[in-house]
């Protein structure tokens, strides 16, 4: 059986590369990714918990947070479409049609 640790580093590893796109890139899509990526981490870390403490608790709140990435990254790509065939771009610093 694989340790809880391996679990951990990886959730770390990937929640650090998130991080670090969400910070560093300025290309939308590629943030989005990240955040995708940030969730995926932490997705790991519950199923990971709940399986160590036998409680099926973190996999129900893993289903949850997979479900709503799904609504927001649909959301999100139809702002993003929107936004492309008005600015013609998708460089964050680009983007100013969301400030009110």
């Amino acid at each position: 059986m694989i340790p809880i640790s391996w679990y951990l580093i990886l959730g770390a590893v990937l929640f650090i590369i998130g991080a670090a796109g969400v910070l560093l890139r300025r290309n939308v899509l590629i943030v989005l990714m990240s955040l995708e990526l940030m969730l995926n981490s932490v997705n790991i870390n519950l199923i990971a918990f709940g399986h160590e403490m036998n409680d099926p608790r973190g996999q129900i709140i893993a289903i949850f947070i997979i479900a709503i990435t799904a609504a927001e990254v649909a959301i999100a790509l139809g702002i993003l479409v929107a936004s492309l065939r008005n600015k013609h771009t998708l460089e964050v610093d680009d983007l100013s049609i969301l400030k009110g």
